[in-house]
């Protein structure tokens, strides 16, 4: 029980804890992941449990990893306990009862473009007017939406899609998806919570498979997973969650802070214990993110604390503009900290004043959460062909790949195609030979011969082998090889990369399936702890999960962070959100803290005068330094009609002035015309005269 040791009081009481539900409240780098799988050794190692009755969910393939290497450390044994994220345990579910289903045990696996493509073919036939590429993503998203709620076309949707058709195209994608034998991200889970409902043979078998259920990251919960946790308890069983509700920043994904919020009510009887203990952040870092995140209501509550160090106050650098904001990020990496360094910001686009500086300075920097490898263009060609040859109603796999490279078979004879009889797509390709012109009617045929050489050697060769062949004999290598030559791009390493992906799968049509599953499945982003030397510029959504010596949390400014004005919130669940995104991004940083925000930002090509962010008037005023304050080293203060100057700006008048937690804040009308407002702690203002 070494592994006890490391414990404090708090962890060893939920490791301990057997019983009525448990639900763990962890706040932001307290240990949860060395609890949950401290406790998974604990149950198999001193209270006898067998490894196989224990499953383990979590919401990324880098988390289960994680726990899965953790637990095989501490304990024997532990390989046979089922560790998976929700969706490839749905997954796991569904093929393991396909039969039940009506799924082939195959079954392909749809992401949100390939909902777009079989969307686009499906409305085709149910509505007349003609729907735009982004609308055709709108309904997709609708889709997901109403799978997150488990809500099916026959259920009322008019909270997930104002249009009155929606239900028609739900249901005209639904059937055709199933008539095909796939399956898209909301049915890995919506599917087996019905199934369940409607099988309970087997969901007693089930229950009684898996006697211990720990949910990891409970926060990021949808309703369809936690419909899916309650059709998996049974009172005699054990249930713990883990998760912290300020940390719940995806309600755009379909998460919902009332799972972990009301899970008491729901589990009458549960524990709740309180892990509060920080061993990430200094004192002064922990201090502020708590001082924040307590405005918001709804919250179970923790007060957290650490014995690390106080550490330097937080500092806060108001720029002129967004330039000025990339400067100042510049000037603090000239002590060469790359590696320990994250820039954050609340939008994507934020990142382009920072590259365009970071180039010219030469500066090595990453971009975390952009294009992920298995979204690439080349990288999608070749995962289609092997959806095709696992399963062959694919017709969106079909779609992309008959084609692909061109082939001359355009959209008038692939519509042949799929009227054509047969029972799935190359057995009506076959048939429709016949009916072709000599042209058409050659590349079809070696179209043909592609896959029936794949599916030939499938079950002799191993899938890197496969794949290798697939990837000469269709066409991708000579059409990508040219892309390469002419657009100076990297598109066939990436293939070779993907042949190597499949080195650890065994060989067969199950090993491919396994491969192809895994693959679609991969909900991480790249890693950006890489041994090269660079700064992370990162969206503050995807910095769950991460840690660094020092963060740069920029943009913070209303509208931008948080991302609406006050007048655009629909209700406070809106700025709560908000709220916890800015702790999230807070509590991501170890020794230092800055924040930045911008007098005018470059929107549209015009500079728009910008008001700070009511986060950072939520600090007080103790828990935060100014970067160069001018009021500190000179203790002025200002009054309405005061005439000043600021070095950038010119000379103007001081139109408004008023204190913000004993912040002076005021407006300036410069005798240019413009107005801008500065927090005079923080500014480079000096007074010339009293009006």
């Amino acid at each position: 029980m070494h592994y006890i040791d490391a414990l404090n009081d708090k962890q060893k009481e939920a490791v301990f804890h057997l019983g009525p539900p448990l639900l763990i409240l962890a706040g932001a780098g307290s240990g949860k992941t060395r609890v949950i799988t401290t406790k998974i050794a604990w149950l198999i190692q001193e209270k006898g449990y067998d490894p196989r009755s224990i499953l383990a969910v979590t919401f990324t393939n880098k988390a289960a990893d994680e726990m899965k290497t953790r637990v095989l450390s501490m304990v024997d044994g532990a390989e046979n306990v089922m560790i998976k994220t929700f969706h490839s345990f749905g997954a796991w579910l569904m093929r393991r009862n396909s039969h039940l289903l009506g799924l082939p045990p195959r079954f392909s696996i749809y992401d949100d473009d390939d909902m777009v493509a079989l969307l686009k073919t499906v409305l085709k036939t149910v509505v007349k007017e003609k729907i735009t590429a982004q609308n055709l993503r709108w309904i997709a998203s609708s889709i997901s939406r109403a799978k997150d709620k488990c809500l099916t076309p026959d259920d009322d949707l008019s909270a997930i899609d104002f249009d009155k058709s929606f239900h028609i195209k739900y249901r005209a994608y639904q059937s055709r998806i199933e008539e095909m034998g796939c399956a898209d991200f909301g049915d890995l889970i919506m599917r087996p919570v019905r199934f369940l409902r409607e099988n309970p043979q087997v969901k007693k078998r089930l229950q009684q498979r898996f006697t211990v259920i720990l949910v990891d990251e409970f926060q990021d919960s949808n309703r369809a997973q936690f419909e899916l946790l309650k059709e998996f308890y049974y009172e005699d069983n054990y249930l713990c969650v883990v998760g912290d509700e300020d940390q719940s920043i995806y309600s755009f994904r379909g998460a919902e802070v009332q799972n972990i919020v009301e899970f008491p009510k729901i589990f009458p009887g549960t524990k709740v214990i309180m892990l509060e203990q920080n061993y990430r952040s200094t004192g002064n870092i922990l201090k502020l993110a708590t001082k924040v995140v307590e405005h918001n209501e709804y919250r179970l509550g923790k007060n957290l604390w650490t014995k690390n160090k106080n550490g330097d106050l937080p500092v806060l650098y108001q720029a002129s503009d967004q330039d000025e904001e990339a400067l100042f990020c510049a000037h603090l990496l000239k002590d060469g900290n790359f590696n320990g360094t994250a820039i954050l910001y609340r939008n994507n686009y934020q990142s382009r004043a920072f590259e365009s500086l970071f180039i010219r300075l030469r500066i090595p920097y990453r971009i975390v959460g952009t294009l992920r490898f298995y979204e690439r263009e080349e990288i999608k060609d070749i995962l289609a062909y092997l959806k095709f040859l696992v399963n062959m109603k694919d017709e969106v796999a079909f779609t992309r790949i008959i084609n692909k490279p061109p082939r001359g078979i355009g959209g008038k004879n692939q519509e042949k195609i799929k009227t054509s009889p047969g029972n799935d797509y190359l057995e009506k390709s076959k048939n429709i030979l016949p009916e072709l012109s000599k042209k058409i009617k050659d590349n079809l045929v070696y179209f043909i011969n592609v896959i029936e050489e794949s599916l030939r050697i499938i079950e002799s060769h191993e899938p890197g082998e496969v794949v290798q062949q697939l990837i000469f004999r269709s066409g991708l290598y000579d059409h990508y090889k040219e892309k390469d030559k002419n657009d100076n791009t990297m598109k066939l390493q990436n293939l070779e990369e993907f042949v190597n992906a499949t080195a650890s799968y065994p060989g067969g049509m199950e090993g491919l399936a396994l491969f192809l599953e895994a693959t679609l499945l991969d909900s991480s982003n790249e890693n950006p702890y890489v041994s090269e030397e660079k700064v992370t510029l990162i969206t503050v959504h995807n910095t769950k999960g991460l840690e660094f010596d020092r963060v740069i949390l920029t943009g913070l400014e209303d509208g931008l962070f948080p991302h609406l004005s006050h007048s655009d919130f629909r209700d406070d669940n809106d700025i709560e959100e908000e709220r916890r995104l800015f702790y999230v991004g807070v509590t991501r940083a170890r020794k230092e803290l800055y924040f930045t925000c911008c007098i005018k930002r470059l929107v549209f090509g015009q500079y728009i005068s910008q008001y700070l962010s009511r986060f950072l008037s939520e600090i007080p005023r103790d828990c935060l330094q100014p970067f160069h304050s001018i009021k500190a080293e000179s203790g002025q203060y200002f009054s309405r009609g005061d005439r000043v100057s600021h070095p950038e700006y010119g000379t103007g008048t001081i139109d408004r002035r008023w204190d913000n937690d004993d912040e002076e804040m005021v407006i300036v009308r410069f005798d240019s015309g413009r107005y801008l407002q500065f927090i005079t702690g923080y500014s480079k203002l000096e007074k010339l005269q009293h009006s």
